[in-house]
C-alpha cells in the first residue's frame, strides 16, 4: 500500500517553489499526496530560518501534525534544518532533518528512516553544497514560482542564508529554458523568478540575468514573466531598459533596500549606498512611471538611532515607491551584526516598524490611485472568498470581482475604476485576452 504524505511550507517563494518540486518527485515515487489536515503517514515541514518567528512556527507546526496523527513520520527540511539540526532533532516528534542538499533526496533519506528508530541528521557542510536543483511550483495558484538561482555569495551582517543555502549557483541559461519550457506546458500563464539572489545568476559561467532574460522572452506559452526580489546593485539600466520595452516581462521590481541611512547600510554590509537606490528608482521611473516597486527595510539594526530611522523614513517618503515589507531586527547567531553595540529596544523596533506599515499603505493607496481610469490586464486567480476573486495587473495591482469559473486563470482586460473597502481595486471588465 502507497504510503501518504503532506507538505508545510514556511518562508518564500524560493521554498514554495522547492516544496513542490520535491512533492511532485515523492508522487512519482508512488506516494500519494495529502492535504495537511486530512492525516498523512509522513509529514515534511520546510522551514525558513529569517527571523526567530519562523524557527518557532517550525516548533508549532510539527504539534499540529502529530495531533492529527500521532504515528507519522516527521521530517523537517529547509534554511533552519540546515543551521539547527540538533535543535531541530531535539523537539518531541521530529524523526529526520535534512539539510541543503539531502532535501531534495527525501525518497532515498525516508527508505533509510524506515530502517531505524533513532532520530536521523543528514546535512553535510554547506561549503559543500555546490549543486544547483531546478524546480518550480504548480497548482498552489495560477502563477509559478520558477526557481533560476540558489545561495548567495553576499555575508549582509544580519543574514544566515549564505550558512543555510551555500554559495551562489545556478543552471545555464539553455538549461533554464528547458525549465521554463516545462512550465509552458502546464498552462501556467505568468511565471515569478526566483531565487535566494536572482541577479546573481550565471556567476562562475561566464552567463548573466541579463542573458537569461532575453532568452526567457523568447519561450513560447508563457504570456508574463515577474522578476521577483533583485538586489539594486545588480539591477542595472540594461535590464530596466530590457523590462520597459518587453512584451512579456511585467513593469514590477522588488528592490531590497533595508535602510535609508548611509552609515547603517555600511553596518549592514550591504552592496551599495542609498544614492545608487534613488538612481535606480529614477531610472525606473523615468521609462516606465505605472511601474510597480516594493521595497524590504529592516528596522531597529544596532546603532540605528531615532535620527538615523528618521533618515530612513524620510528618504522613503520621498521615493516613488509602492509598497513596502517592512521586517524589526531580529538577532541571529553566527551573524556580525549579533556582535554590535547600540542594541536597539525591542519595543522601539516594533514601534518604527508600525510608523513604516502605516507609510507602506499610504504608499499602495497613492500607487492605486494614481492608476485609477487607465487599462490593464488582470490575470485572475483561482481562489474564490465569499463570492469574489482576485488578480494582479502587470504592475501588481490587486483587482477584485464577482467569482467566475470562467475567468480563472484568464487574461482580461480591465479598466482600474475605484478601490474598495479591502483596499483592492474594482475593474471594469472590457474584453478576454484570447491566445491558442
Amino acid at each position: 500500500m502507497s504510503q501518504s504524505i503532506a507538505f508545510y511550507t514556511l518562508g518564500c517563494k524560493l521554498n514554495f517553489s522547492e516544496t513542490s518540486t520535491i512533492t511532485r518527485q515523492m508522487e512519482s515515487f508512488g506516494f500519494v499526496r495529502k492535504e495537511f489536515q486530512q492525516g498523512a503517514d509522513i509529514y515534511v515541514i520546510n522551514t525558513c530560518s529569517v527571523t526567530d518567528h519562523a524557527d518557532k512556527k517550525c516548533r508549532k507546526v510539527v504539534k499540529e501534525a502529530l495531533k492529527i496523527n500521532a504515528d507519522a513520520k516527521i521530517v523537517v527540511i529547509g534554511c533552519y534544518a540546515q543551521l539547527k539540526p540538533q535543535e531541530i532533532a531535539n523537539i518531541p516528534g521530529v524523526n529526520m532533518v535534512l539539510g541543503a542538499a539531502e532535501k531534495f533526496n527525501l525518497a532515498e533519506n525516508l527508505n533509510t528512516l524506515a530502517q531505524t528508530d533513532e532520530t536521523l541528521i543528514l546535512n553535510k557542510n554547506i561549503k559543500e553544497t555546490d549543486v544547483f536543483v531546478p524546480g518550480f511550483s504548480l497548482g498552489e495558484r495560477t502563477r509559478s514560482f520558477m526557481k533560476v538561482q540558489d545561495g548567495c555569495d553576499y555575508f549582509c551582517s544580519f543574514c544566515t542564508i549564505p550558512l543555510a543555502r551555500g554559495k551562489s549557483r545556478s543552471h545555464t541559461v539553455a538549461e533554464t529554458i528547458k525549465v521554463a519550457q516545462e512550465v509552458a506546458q502546464t498552462g501556467i500563464k505568468e511565471v515569478v523568478l526566483t531565487g535566494v539572489n536572482i541577479g546573481d545568476f550565471g556567476v562562475g559561467n561566464g552567463e548573466t540575468f541579463f542573458d537569461l532574460i532575453k532568452a526567457l522572452e523568447n519561450v513560447n506559452g508563457i504570456e508574463r514573466f515577474r522578476i521577483s526580489s533583485i538586489e539594486p546593485n545588480l539591477l542595472t539600466d540594461e535590464i530596466i531598459r530590457f523590462v520597459a520595452n518587453s512584451k512579456k516581462f511585467v513593469p514590477h521590481f522588488h528592490i531590497p533596500l533595508q535602510s535609508g541611512s548611509d552609515i547603517i547600510l555600511k553596518l549592514m554590509r550591504r552592496k551599495y549606498l542609498r544614492g545608487l537606490y534613488k538612481n535606480r528608482i529614477a531610472t525606473i521611473k523615468t521609462l516606465m512611471p505605472h511601474c510597480c516597486i516594493g521595497v524590504d527595510v529592516i528596522v531597529g539594526f544596532p546603532q540605528e538611532t531615532d535620527e538615523l530611522f528618521l533618515d530612513t523614513y524620510n528618504f522613503i517618503n520621498e521615493l516613488d515607491i509602492s509598497y513596502l515589507h517592512v521586517f524589526p531586527y531580529s538577532e541571529r547567531n553566527n551573524t556580525t551584526a549579533k556582535k554590535l553595540e547600540g542594541i536597539v529596544p525591542v519595543k522601539v523596533r516594533m514601534e518604527r516598524a508600525k510608523m513604516l506599515r502605516i507609510l507602506s499603505e499610504k504608499k499602495r493607496h497613492l500607487f492605486y490611485q494614481t492608476n485609477l481610469g487607465k487599462t490593464y490586464t488582470v490575470l485572475y486567480e483561482a481562489e474564490e472568498d465569499n463570492g469574489m476573486m482576485c488578480g494582479f495587473t502587470e504592475n501588481y495591482i490587486k483587482v477584485e470581482t464577482p467569482y467566475d469559473p470562467l475567468l480563472v486563470n484568464e487574461l482580461v482586460q480591465v479598466q482600474l475604476l475605484e478601490i474598495n473597502n479591502n483596499a483592492n481595486v474594482i475593474p471594469l471588465e472590457l474584453s478576454t485576452c484570447l491566445h491558442d
